[in-house]
C-alpha cells in the first residue's frame, strides 16, 4: 500500500455536512492500490471500560481520475459529533489512517488520534437556493439579443446582424426586444436569464461601469426594467444580474473625482493608487482590472466602497426582485467582502443566487459563507477538450477529469454548479467544433445530463458560429428560416428531460464505461430510485456498445424515443450512430 497517496482532512469536500443531519466523508487513495475502505466512527464521550467504542461502515469507491482513487460514505451520527478514522485493505496488507498516522489496529485509549468533527450545526451547513438545482439558465448579452425600440439606439448603431461584431459596435439590443422574445424562451424551456451588465457603462458589453444604480439607457429605464422583470416572473423565469465590484469604469463619478482633484480627492481611498499623479504609462500606477488603465480597480476594503457596493447589492433586489447576482472577477475581491455581501443580501431575499466568476479551484469561496456556486468551468474545459477540440484523445481521460471536478468540491456544492458550455468571454461551441452540428449536440446531452444547473450562452441552441470575443457576441438570429430547427429541437427534449426525470439535476454520476479504442462513454444518473443509463459515441463510426450492466427483466424505456423493451438476456447490445446516443431509464 502506498501511504504516502493517502490523504484526507476533516474540512472542505473530504468531510462536510451535507444536511442538517448528513455527514458526508470522503477519502483519497493511490489508484487501483488499495481493495477496500471501511470508516470507523463513533461519538467522542462513548466509552466503555475496554475503550471508545466506535463502528465499522463500509465506504463505496466514488469514481477514479488519473492519478486516484475517492471513497465515500455518508453518516448521520445520533448525537451530531463524531470522531473518525479509516481502515485500509490492499491485498494482505491492513491499516487503520487516523489524524495521528498509521496504526496496524484501531487505537481505543484516546480519541485524540482520531479525525473531528466537532458538531453538527445547521448554521454551518451550505445553503443554497433550491430552486436553483431546476434551473435552465438562458445567458443574454442585451445589446446582442433583440432591438425592440430603435428610438434608444446609440448614435452609432449599425442595421440588426448586417456585420460582424467588433469592440467597438451597437447593434441596438434593448430590454423592448428581449420582452418580445420571451415567448420564444418559454417555448425553448429555461426558466432563468442571466443578463450581462445591464448598468450605465460607456461600452457595449458594459462592464466598465459609469454608475451602478442606473440603468444604461441604451436599453431603456428602471420602468422598463421592472416590468421586464415582472414579465420574466409571470412566465416562471428568474432573473439574474451581472456585476461588477472588482473595478469601475474610467468614468465612473469617484475616479473622475480622483483624476480632476489627485491627492486632494475625497475619494482617493476608493481605489488602489501607488502615487500621485496618476499616469497610464508604460503601466498603470494604481491597480487595474488586468493592465486596463480605464477600469481602476476598487478597494473594497474601505469603508465607504464597501457599503456603497452592498447598497448596490441589495437596491436591486429590494427594488426590483431580482434572483441572483452573478459576479465578475470575483477571486480578486477580498473574501471580507463577500461574506457582509452575502448576510446583505440574504438579509433582504433569503433564496438568493450568489454565483462567482472563478476560473479555477473555488473551494474558499463555496464554504457556506460567500457564494453558492461558481461558473463551473473546469467542467467546460474537459467538455470542450474531449468532445470539441479532440485534445483528449481517450475516453478515459475524460472520465477521469470530469471525476476530479466532481470530487474537488462537497455534493451539496455540485448540485448548484452553474454549468456552462460557452459565453459572452469564449468562441462560439459550434465554432469549436469546427461547424459539426452532431458534435454540439453531445456536448449539450453531456451538459444536461450533468449534475448542477446548466446554462446556454443566447443563439447556441439554434446555431451561431463566432470565434473569440468580439466574434462570439453576434446579433441574434430571429428569421426562423435562418435558424437550426433541428438543433434548438435537441436543446428543447434536452430541458424537457431534465424536467421530467430528477436524476439529471440531482443524481450521482458514476463512469461504468469508458472505452478508450471505440472512445465511447456510458455513464449512469442515479437519484433515489430512479436510474438513468447515459452511452455517448463520440467518434466517427456508428458503434455496437453491450451495455456493461445486468438488465435480465428489466424493463429499459429510451428516454429519447419513448419505446420500451424488457430483456430476457443478461446482456443487451444497442447501436450508436457516428456521434449519437442513448438515455435509458432502467427499472
Amino acid at each position: 500500500m502506498l501511504k504516502e497517496a493517502v490523504y484526507h482532512r476533516p474540512t472542505d469536500q473530504f468531510a462536510y455536512a451535507y444536511d442538517d443531519k448528513t455527514l458526508h466523508i470522503r477519502l483519497r487513495t493511490k489508484k487501483s492500490d488499495v481493495q477496500a475502505v471501511s470508516l470507523l466512527h463513533g461519538d467522542p464521550y462513548y466509552w466503555e471500560d475496554s475503550g471508545w467504542q466506535f463502528t465499522k461502515t463500509e465506504m463505496t469507491k466514488s469514481g477514479s481520475d488519473t492519478l486516484f482513487d475517492y471513497w465515500w460514505v455518508p453518516i448521520s451520527p445520533p448525537y451530531r459529533r463524531l470522531r473518525y478514522g479509516f481502515e485500509l485493505v490492499s491485498g494482505n496488507d491492513r491499516c487503520v489512517y487516523t489524524e495521528k498516522g498509521f496504526f496496524h489496529q484501531a487505537p481505543i485509549d484516546d480519541i485524540a488520534y482520531y479525525f473531528c468533527f466537532p458538531f453538527l450545526n445547521p448554521i454551518d451547513v451550505f445553503d443554497a437556493p433550491k430552486w436553483v438545482k431546476d434551473t435552465v439558465w438562458y445567458q443574454i448579452f442585451p445589446e446582442r439579443f433583440a432591438n425592440g425600440d430603435p428610438s434608444l439606439n446609440p448614435k452609432e448603431t449599425i442595421p440588426w446582424g448586417s456585420a460582424d461584431p467588433t469592440a467597438t459596435s451597437f447593434f441596438g439590443g434593448d430590454f423592448a426586444g428581449i420582452m418580445e422574445r420571451l415567448d420564444y424562451l418559454v417555448e425553448l424551456g429555461v426558466n432563468g436569464i442571466y443578463f450581462t451588465p445591464i448598468f450605465k457603462a460607456s461600452s457595449n458589453h458594459k462592464y466598465d461601469t459609469i454608475d451602478y444604480f442606473e440603468i444604461d439607457p441604451q436599453f431603456g429605464d428602471k420602468r422598463t426594467f421592472k416590468r421586464l422583470v415582472e414579465r420574466c416572473h409571470q412566465k416562471g423565469i428568474r432573473v439574474m444580474l451581472d456585476a461588477v465590484f472588482n473595478h469601475s469604469g474610467h468614468f465612473f463619478a469617484p475616479f473622475q473625482d480622483v483624476l480632476k482633484h489627485g491627492e486632494k480627492s475625497k475619494y482617493k481611498d476608493w481605489f488602489h493608487i501607488h502615487e500621485f499623479p496618476l499616469q497610464t504609462e508604460p503601466l498603470p500606477n494604481y491597480d487595474t482590472f488586468a493592465f486596463v488603465p480605464t477600469m481602476p480597480k476598487l478597494n473594497t476594503e474601505n469603508q465607504e466602497v464597501k457599503q456603497y457596493l452592498l447598497d448596490v447589492a441589495t437596491y436591486w433586489i429590494r427594488e426590483f426582485d431580482i434572483d441572483g447576482w452573478r459576479l465578475d472577477v470575483a477571486n480578486e475581491v477580498d473574501h471580507q467582502f463577500w461574506r457582509e455581501f452575502r448576510q446583505a443580501v440574504k438579509a433582504v431575499k433569503q433564496d438568493v443566487y450568489i454565483l462567482g466568476e472563478i476560473w479555477h479551484d473555488a473551494m474558499p469561496w463555496l464554504r457556506g459563507d460567500q457564494f453558492d456556486a461558481v461558473m463551473n468551468y473546469p467542467f467546460t474545459n474537459g467538455v470542450l477538450r474531449y468532445f470539441a477540440k479532440n485534445e483528449m484523445k481517450k475516453a478515459s481521460e475524460f472520465a477521469h477529469s470530469i471525476t476530479n471536478v466532481l470530487h474537488s468540491y462537497p455534493n451539496n456544492v455540485n448540485e448548484v454548479a452553474f454549468n456552462l458550455l460557452g459565453s459572452h468571454d469564449t468562441p462560439r461551441i459550434l465554432t469549436e467544433c469546427r461547424e459539426n452540428k452532431e458534435k454540439v449536440k453531445l456536448m449539450f446531452t453531456f451538459q444536461f445530463s450533468f449534475t448542477g444547473t446548466p446554462c446556454i450562452y443566447y443563439g447556441d441552441e439554434i446555431g451561431l458560429t463566432g470565434g473569440q470575443d468580439p466574434l462570439c457576441r453576434k446579433c441574434m438570429v430571429w428569421e426562423e428560416e435562418k435558424q437550426d430547427r433541428d438543433l434548438f429541437a435537441h436543446v428543447q427534449k434536452l430541458i424537457s428531460l431534465r424536467r421530467a426525470y430528477r436524476s439529471f439535476s440531482r443524481g450521482e454520476l458514476r463512469f461504468i464505461e469508458a472505452n478508450d479504442e471505440t472512445n465511447h462513454l456510458v455513464y449512469t444518473k442515479t437519484y433515489e430510485q430512479e436510474t438513468i443509463v447515459c452511452l455517448l459515441n463520440n467518434s466517427d463510426r456508428k458503434l455496437d456498445i453491450t451495455l456493461p450492466i445486468s438488465v435480465k427483466r428489466k424493463k429499459i424505456t429510451d428516454l429519447w424515443t419513448n419505446k420500451q423493451f424488457v430483456s430476457e438476456e443478461n446482456e443487451w447490445t444497442v447501436t450508436l450512430a457516428p456521434y449519437g446516443f442513448l438515455m435509458l431509464l432502467v427499472e
